[in-house]
């Protein structure tokens, strides 16, 4: 059985009509070692009524399958996972409509454009909705996340464009122009290597959430919207990151910034926010003021016994209001969380955008995490901060700005 099994992914990753199911199935490895194994696997997948799972929708149950396996992980893809409830918030608030282009520039495993896809499709009254199908656009750099992505959206019977590539190489430039990027980049430094980076990010740096910043404003299309989550040292580095954010500001309608609760990304135990900004058409204005909602001040830490969920983001949904580009009328004193910022003051502050107000009313919890995740998050921090030396040591040597 285990040598059937072996020929028939060869078969698959070489030989099948579907160039999709070829690129699943490309290099195929198996964990079995044993026909025992295999067999009892087998047993149980010829367990499950097919045609119950079917109805249920063979995607989500792919999705769910994907979740839980991250959610449970120690290190790998659990330590980055972005939680389902912020993913789905992110997508309501862009409001991804029939026939856009949809971009994750760090797909993973595709979370963000199944969360887009499902709200699309459950809009039954959406203009177009059978006729304009979205195009999806993905690209994923790790060998494995690219066939789980492929996989997902194959489930999800979803059509576009998956990229097994680095979105800040010349991969990407035959990818549309998207009206809609939702993403979460890879934290850490950009790790040095033979393969060029492109030549029209303006401003270099070995910081890799800058650089996928810069692609992201850059790449929209005029009137196009995102949203996308990225560490707090993002929005206060001086040097290169001072100039990024200037350019960001002076160049698009940064409209909202969501400062998360701590312990979402538990492995690394950083400190993250959504910076939300439309790229204006021609005659609009650039940032006026940017409302900062502060969902972090005075709230529990989460982790693996306390997890996110929809509840916690109900009154940023009701004060960011029901524009996707974040015009809605709003109103400060309707909730102490919510507080807008000018652009003249953020000019002030040298575009600083750790803007924080509210009085801290919480005691500091103890650390109630599991010594797994703590050992994992300890290992973490130091492969960041290797990376980091590295990658400095590496661009010092070729004489680039190591900002």
């Amino acid at each position: 059985m285990l040598s059937h099994y072996r020929k028939m992914l060869t078969t698959l990753g070489e030989d099948s009509p579907h160039q999709t199911v070829r690129e699943i199935f490309r290099f195929p490895t198996t964990v079995f070692s044993h026909d025992e194994n295999l067999q009892k696997v087998v047993r149980g997948i010829d367990a499950i009524d097919w045609h119950e799972a079917k109805d249920d929708g063979l995607g989500a149950i792919y999705e769910g399958l994907l979740q839980r396996s991250a959610s449970e992980a120690r290190s790998g893809a659990g330590q980055y996972f972005t939680p389902r409830s912020l993913v789905d918030v992110m997508v309501q608030v862009l409001q991804p409509r029939p026939g856009e282009v949809i971009q994750d520039p760090a797909a993973g495993t595709g979370g963000f454009l199944i969360s887009a896809h499902d709200y699309i499709m459950a809009d039954k009254i959406a203009p177009g909705r059978k006729k304009k199908a979205p195009i999806y656009q993905a690209v994923e750099i790790e060998s494995d996340t690219y066939r789980l992505c492929l996989m997902n959206m194959f489930l999800h019977d979803m059509q576009g464009q998956v990229i097994h590539g680095d979105a800040l190489t010349e991969d990407v430039s035959d990818l549309l122009p998207p009206d809609v990027i939702i993403a979460n980049p890879p934290f850490g430094s950009s790790a040095g290597g033979a393969r060029a980076r492109r030549s029209d990010l303006p401003h270099p740096t070995s910081n890799k959430q800058l650089l996928f910043l810069q692609h992201i404003y850059l790449a929209l299309k005029p009137g196009g919207r995102a949203a996308v989550v990225l560490p707090d040292n993002v929005l206060f580095e001086d040097g290169a990151g001072r100039r990024i954010r200037k350019h960001l500001l002076d160049t698009c309608d940064v409209h909202t910034l969501l400062r998360l609760p701590t312990g979402i990304f538990y492995a690394a135990d950083v400190k993250t926010s959504v910076l939300i900004f439309v790229r204006p058409r021609q005659g609009e204005s650039a940032t006026n003021q940017v409302w900062v909602y502060d969902l972090r001040t005075n709230m529990p830490r989460f982790r693996k016994g306390r997890q996110l969920n929809s509840e916690v983001f109900a009154g940023f949904l009701k004060s960011f209001g029901s524009d996707p580009l974040g015009r809605s009328s709003r109103d400060a004193s309707a909730d102490e969380r919510f507080k807008p910022y000018s652009r003249e003051e953020i000019a002030k502050r040298d575009d600083n955008l750790d803007l924080r107000w509210l009085n801290e009313g919480l005691k500091e919890e103890v650390d109630e995490r599991e010594p797994d995740e703590i050992v994992a998050s300890i290992a973490q921090m130091l492969r960041l901060a290797l990376s980091d030396v590295e990658t400095a040591a590496s661009e010092l040597e070729q004489g680039t700005d190591v900002d």
